[in-house]
Order: structure tokens, then C-alpha cells, then sequence
């Protein structure tokens, strides 16, 4: 699914056994689970083994979010509310904080994206043009692009991109990201002024309109 593969239990037992027999780069807990619930999982998790592991947490309700924001437990939290689309990008916005801080096995599956005859090396901080040569990117730049790679065919909203990147962003945070998609239309684009890739949907956001290949 999504380049992902997933693995669905229904219960804390039937997890420590999944656990106990694969590696996983990522556990989503619902916290309404039958028998022991998510977030006393998540407790035990850090307690054992298993804590490097991250977790993102679907609590039943906004307040449950709020109240779990500070949790020394989940990497992060979610709500229900979040669509298709949010969720996914939070998952890999959580992956991509777990390889910089050193998942060097996670960093390898997801370092590169390939779209329209480039190649976005997200390690590297680099895009290789359909010709070969380097386009060097700005760390802001490249968490944009990779956001992109990430939601194609998606309409994203500047308080969407905003929130993705996870960071500050000098200046006006919705004019950052105008200023942002200017510098990569320039660096991508064939005719900046007549972008093929990164297009604007008129009182919408944008959209990376272009088929993406992890890896």
C-alpha cells in the first residue's frame, strides 16, 4: 500500500508476536484496542527492547490529542480527522526524523525519489537532472521536494506544507513557501513561468503533478 508494507493485528498479543518474529520501521497504535490498550503499549514499548521503535498513536478524540502532544512515550500523535493523504505524510514526515537522528536501515528505503526523469537523493541533499548533472538543494528545498515525492497528485494548502516540514521557515510562514516553491520551479522546471511539475491550483495550495518511484 503506498510502497509501504503493512501488517495488521487487532490486539497487543497478537503484536508482541509480529514484533517478536520482523523488524518494523514504524507501529501505528489505535488506543482503543481490546485487552491492553494503545497507550499503555506504547508505555511498555519504551520500557523494553522495542523502545527505539517510533509510534504514531490514533487517539478516539482531539482532547486524547492534546493530552498526549507532551507523551514522553509516542514520537508522535495523530487524530482521526487527518485524510488519506495527511496521514501518510505524517508517517513518512515521522520516518524521516527517525534516519537523521542515525536509522541508517530506514534512510536506505527511503533516501531516493524518482519523478519525471529526476532523481532526488534526500541524503545527499542533491537532485540529479534527466541529464545527469547535480543540482545541489537547500535543506529547506529539499524537505519541499521530498514532501512532494511523497504526496504526489495531492493538492497541498501552504498551512499543509507548513505543518509537513516540521521547522521554522524564515519570514511570513505562507510567503516562505511561496518564496520556496519559486527557488525549486527554477531549479526543476524547464519554463519556471510555465511549471509542469509543481503546479498552482488557483485558492487551493499546490500540486506535484508527476508520477513518483521510491527508491
Amino acid at each position: 500500500m503506498n510502497q509501504f508494507a503493512v501488517t495488521v493485528v487487532d490486539n497487543g498479543v497478537a503484536m508482541d508476536s509480529q514484533l517478536a518474529a520482523r523488524e518494523f520501521d514504524l507501529l501505528i497504535l489505535d488506543l482503543n484496542l481490546p485487552g491492553e490498550n494503545g497507550l499503555s503499549i506504547c508505555r511498555r514499548l519504551r520500557n523494553e527492547d522495542k523502545g527505539r521503535l517510533p509510534i504514531v498513536i490514533i487517539p478516539p478524540n482531539r482532547r486524547t490529542l492534546i493530552r498526549l502532544s507532551a507523551s514522553k512515550w509516542a514520537r508522535t500523535t495523530t487524530s482521526q480527522n487527518l485524510s488519506i493523504g495527511e496521514f501518510l505524510a505524517r508517517i513518512c514526515s515521522v520516518l524521516r526524523r527517525v534516519f537523521r537522528s542515525g536509522g541508517v536501515e530506514v534512510a536506505e528505503r527511503l533516501r531516493c525519489y524518482r519523478f519525471a526523469g529526476w532523481r532526488l537523493d534526500v541524503f545527499r541533499r542533491e537532485a540529479l537532472m534527466p541529464c545527469g548533472s547535480k543540482v545541489l538543494l537547500t535543506e529547506a528545498e529539499k524537505d519541499l521536494l521530498q514532501i512532494f515525492c511523497e504526496n504526489p497528485h495531492c493538492v497541498l494548502t501552504r498551512t499543509q506544507l507548513i505543518d509537513m516540514m516540521h521547522g521554522p521557515i524564515s519570514g511570513p510562514f505562507e510567503r516562505s513557501i511561496d518564496i520556496l516553491i519559486s527557488r525549486l520551479r527554477k531549479k526543476l522546471e524547464a519554463d519556471p513561468k510555465v511549471p509542469q511539475l509543481i503546479q498552482t491550483v488557483r485558492s487551493a495550495g499546490y500540486v506535484f503533478s508527476t508520477v513518483v518511484i521510491r527508491g
